[in-house]
Order: structure tokens, then sequence, then C-alpha cells
């Protein structure tokens, strides 16, 4: 894997992201486990690194200049996942790797099922 693959994965992921609000679980991870072979776990801690704030900063500009950023709701919602982001590594890192993907399969099945059928 070249640095410059890394690097069109996270444009590739910015430009998801920037369209429809995703990346980190639904191409970074899915993108590092099966094309380039890390373990769930050093895939989950790549995306979690990804998806901070300054990576998320200019979509965040274009959505607040359009009008599409409520800043109480999105900061309550990120003071709970800042907690929760915590006690989740704790669960996630005494999960075998194999089971974490499943689990991570099963939640995106579950999410594209509902999604499609609306």
């Amino acid at each position: 894997m070249t640095n410059f693959q890394f690097l069109l994965l996270g444009l590739v992921a910015g430009i998801f992201g920037g369209i429809l609000g995703i990346g980190g679980g639904t191409i970074i991870i899915p993108y590092l486990t099966y094309i380039s072979s890390f373990s769930q776990h050093q895939a989950q801690g790549i995306s979690l690194v990804v998806t901070t704030l300054p990576t998320a900063l200019l979509a965040v500009i274009k959505y607040y200049k359009e009008g599409n950023i409520n800043f109480k709701i999105g900061l309550l919602i990120s003071i709970g996942f800042f907690i929760g982001g915590y006690l989740g590594a704790v669960v996630a890192h005494k999960i075998p790797d194999v089971l974490l993907k499943k689990i991570f399969g099963i939640y995106l099945f579950i999410i594209a099922f509902r999604m499609i059928l609306g």
C-alpha cells in the first residue's frame, strides 16, 4: 500500500463525507480491513484519527454557510460522543477482532436494510 493510495482513500472518504455524512465506518474501515489487511481494531483506530474535527472543518464551514448547522445540538451530541467514544474503545478492546468485525458488519447491514426499505 503506497502513501498515495491512503491519500486517495482519504479523498474519496472526504467526498462521500461531504455529500452523505459518511466516511469512517462505511468507506475507511472496510477498505483498511479488506484491501489493506489491517485488523478491525487497527482500522477503527485509524478511522477515529481521521474523523477528528480538523478533517471535517471545511465541510462544517460549507454546511454552516448554507444554514445547515445547529451548533447547540451538535455540541450536545459531541459531548456524548466524546464520552461514549472512550467507553466504546474500552469495550471494543475486550472483544476479539473476528467478533468485532462481525458486529460491525451486522450493524452496517441493519442500517442499510432500514434505509433501503424506509
